[in-house]
C-alpha cells in the first residue's frame, strides 16, 4: 500500500494537537501517540502520521534518518491497522536502530491492537 502526501503530518500544530490531545502507549524502541480526528466523515478519511527523531534520543543524522526510515516503512506496511481517521506521532528512541525489523513490526502491531475499542457484544 502507498504511502500517500495527505498521510503526513505537517504542520507544527498537527503534532503538538496530537501529544497534547492524543493518548500515548510506549512501545519500547519508540513511542506512539494517537489523536482521533474529529471530522465529519472521519471513517473516509486516510490515517496521517508524522515521525520524530531527536538528536539526545537517537544519535547523528544518519541514525536519526535511518529510524525515521524505518518507522515511516512500517507504517506503510501496515496502515490498515490504523483506524480511519487518526493522526499518529511515531517518537523514535535509540533502541529503534538496534532491534530487528521483524520486532519493530510486532512492537507496532501490538500498539495498533490497542487503539481500536474492542467489539461490542
Amino acid at each position: 500500500m502507498r504511502f500517500r502526501p495527505e498521510q503526513h503530518l505537517r504542520r507544527p500544530g498537527d503534532f503538538r494537537a496530537v501529544r497534547e490531545q492524543g493518548r500515548r502507549i510506549d512501545c519500547g524502541a519508540f513511542t506512539l501517540w494517537h489523536l482521533r480526528r474529529a471530522e465529519p466523515a472521519v471513517d473516509a478519511i486516510p490515517p496521517r502520521v508524522g515521525v520524530v527523531a531527536s538528536i539526545a534520543a537517537v544519535g547523528p543524522a544518519v541514525q536519526r534518518n535511518r529510524a525515521k526510515r524505518r518507522l515511516r516503512e512500517i507504517f506503510r506496511r501496515h496502515q490498515d491497522l490504523v483506524p480511519a481517521g487518526s493522526d499518529l506521532l511515531l517518537v523514535a528512541r535509540a533502541a529503534v536502530n538496534r532491534l530487528a525489523f521483524p520486532d519493530l513490526v510486532g512492537k507496532f502491531t501490538e500498539a495498533c491492537r490497542k487503539l481500536t475499542p474492542p467489539p461490542h457484544a
